[in-house]
């Protein structure tokens, strides 16, 4: 029983290995967006709009340029007793992630065109997607031989992002967004008999996000925004020194596309009185056209020949789509200062069936708070939030392809950023 359930577990690794799933992005960019929970596409009155509604650039008078960073830190758990028959001990696993700090550095600006009256046009260089994990491979080594390994995960995406923006009216305005997408991902986990497997690779893609924006009167304005499916293809090279078992050399170059999804989303934001707003969000991402089944074309024949036949070079995700709901508040105390709440559910697309915890997917509710204070041109803006994750207990025997045991995680993260307005 004991040698089945490693085996077991050694395979569902490669397959990890082999096929990434690669369906986490960052829930909030700007800093104010994020102090009201994400719930900003229907109010879209900052530098962040280029990510959120770029429609919501025509509302700005002066130029600007901004720069802000967001430090995002999992701490995750996961727990696995499981008894084996004499003389063999017990699998008993309660460990945690490692502290690790996910930094992302953003650079926004928008610029008002002299050609044409409401037409603004705007540049993001911004990570929409970054995050990982890390284990203590000398408290997982039960699932690898008995052996240390390390265990690690890191994603990072880079999005260049031009923007043109018009205002047909003072009512209605529109945007679009040129999303080109450049991701990175590194892995390290077991490989087979105690061995490392290791990979790294990077990509390109491109998409396009699309927003407009309806202020109906002084108290409501109403939001829509919507972005492409967006594939990466992934280049790469994979180590695996248990290779050799199959007369392998230990190294291969690899090819595969990933994607993030489809997203879509409405917005509404209601000014009951001047100095203060009341938002709210739903957003859908459409994780099942994105995240359902991966395939890595590695380039060494004899990889391929020790892989493919038994789908080994596959990881069947099968993700399911996910609304988030956003609710968002903020308040001015006076022209200087901004203070902002909110909260968001933010549900797991990853079923029990698939569930891996190199990329957990968890169920979270999400509070934030934050502020902003204007000194003569320069603002300043920071945001915070913690997501309380949901544990999730994976069943063995009715999930024999997932990572059984109980997992967790909680995020705390910030976000920090300073800009300039010019004429």
């Amino acid at each position: 029983m004991k040698v089945r359930y490693i085996a077991l577990l050694m395979l569902l690794f490669v397959a990890v290995g082999s096929v990434l799933p690669n369906g986490l992005s960052l829930n909030s960019i700007g800093p104010k967006g994020f102090g009201m929970g994400g719930a900003f596409v229907g109010l879209a009155n900052d530098y962040s709009a280029i990510y959120w509604n770029p429609a919501g650039l025509t509302q700005m008078q002066k130029n600007f340029v901004g720069v802000f960073a967001t430090d995002v830190i999992p701490m995750g758990t996961y727990k696995l007793y499981m008894p084996l028959p004499s003389p063999y001990p017990a699998i008993d696993i309660d460990t945690k992630t490692k502290t690790n700090h996910y930094i992302a550095p953003n650079l926004m600006g928008y610029y008002h065109c002299q050609l044409a009256e409401g037409l603004i046009f705007g540049l993001g260089v911004y990570v929409p997607a970054g995050i990982g994990a890390e284990w203590d491979g000398e408290d997982l080594k039960m699932l690898s031989g008995n052996t240390p390994v390390e265990w690690m995960s890191k994603i990072g995406v880079v999005n260049i992002s031009p923007v043109a923006a018009y205002k047909f009216s003072d009512q209605f305005s529109v945007g679009v967004a040129f999303n080109i997408f450049y991701a990175m991902f590194d892995l390290k986990r077991p490989g087979g008999g105690g061995y490392q497997y290791e990979e790294s690779s990077s990509g390109m893609g491109y998409g396009v996000t699309v927003g407009a924006l309806v202020k109906a009167n002084e108290m409501f304005s109403f939001g829509a925004s919507f972005r492409t499916k967006t594939t990466v293809t992934m280049s790469g090279e994979a180590e695996n020194p248990a290779m050799a078992l199959y007369t392998a050399p230990a190294t291969s170059d690899f090819d595969r596309e990933v994607s993030w999804p489809m997203w879509i989303a409405g917005g509404i934001a209601f000014h009951p009185m001047p100095e203060f707003v009341i938002t709210a969000d739903v957003q859908f991402s459409q994780w099942s056209e994105s995240e359902d089944e991966f395939t890595t074309e590695f380039k060494d024949a004899k990889w391929v020949a020790a892989l493919t036949p038994n789908d080994n070079n596959k990881f069947i995700l099968k993700w399911k789509d996910a609304t988030q709901i956003r609710f968002g508040l903020g308040y001015s105390v006076d022209e200087s200062l901004d203070l902002r709440a909110g909260f968001y559910i933010d549900p797991a697309p990853a079923p029990d069936e698939t569930y891996n915890f190199l990329f957990p997917s968890i169920s979270y509710n999400a509070i934030t708070i934050g502020g902003g204070y204007k000194m003569s041109d320069f603002v300043f803006d920071l945001g915070v939030e913690y997501l309380m994750g949901k544990d999730r207990e994976i069943d063995p025997i009715a999930n024999p392809d997932a990572m059984p045991g109980t997992h967790g995680m909680n995020i705390f993260a910030f976000s920090f950023g300073i800009g300039y307005e010019f004429e």
